[in-house]
Parts: C-alpha cells; structure tokens; sequence
C-alpha cells in the first residue's frame, strides 16, 4: 500500500477505519473552499464515552502503523465526548451521539460539500479489515 495519499483519499481511509471500528453516523465534509484550516473535516460518533476513546485510540494507531502520520493536534476530551485528532488537511471528530447532537457541527458546516459514502467506500476499499 502506498504510503502518500491526496487529501480526499486520507479522508476516506480514515472514514474506513473509523466505519470497521463501529463509528456511527460517518460524515466526510469538503471544507477547503470555505475553510483555511483544512481540506476535510470528518464527523464520526460513538454510542458511549468508551467507545469515542476506543475509537480514538484505534484511528491514531491505525494511521501511524499504515502511514507513519501522528496528528499535528490532538485534543482527547477528559471525558471522551468530543476528541479531536488533526492530521492537519483532515480534521477528525469523534463525538459521543449526545453531544453531536447538541453541537449540530454539521449544521455549522452545511455549507461545506459531503463527500457520499460510496464515493469514499470506494477509494479506502483496499484498507479495509473486511475486504
């Protein structure tokens, strides 16, 4: 596998392992054309405070096994409700259901394109733990 990716396809690899990990509700925004802090934005949830720990533990090791990349920002919520890991042209948010609802940050962003699932399923297939 190869260890560059454009920012569209690192999106969708992290959508991938966040999806085999469970995450509910995956959301893959285009923010570059209404943005400067990133190209993407990736909003994931996660049913109980364990599990948007697990999550962010598992994306983290995932990414620096595959493509030896740390986050340029990591910001893991004492509670783990809402983590945060940056990898600088995707940001990644991993928010317990409760709070994403209460936060509506895609609301915030809907003016930003969605990147379709099967779009991103299709570029990420080969990182996939099922396939």
């Amino acid at each position: 596998m190869e260890n560059t990716l454009d920012s569209e396809k690192f999106a969708s690899v992290i959508a991938r392992i966040l999806d085999d990990n469970k995450a509910k509700d995956i959301v893959i925004l285009n923010v570059a054309n209404v943005c400067s802090l990133s190209d993407y934005f990736i909003i994931a949830s996660g049913t109980s405070s364990a599990q948007v720990k697990g999550l962010s533990e598992t994306l983290r090791k995932k990414i620096k096994d595959i493509f030896k990349r740390i986050p340029i920002g990591d910001e893991t919520e004492k509670q783990n409700r809402w983590n945060l890991l940056d990898y600088g042209e995707v940001v990644v948010h991993i928010m317990h259901s409760i709070e994403r609802e209460n936060y509506k940050i895609e609301k915030f962003w809907s003016h930003a394109l969605r990147l379709d699932r099967k779009v991103w399923e299709e570029q990420s297939k080969e990182y996939s733990i099922y396939e």
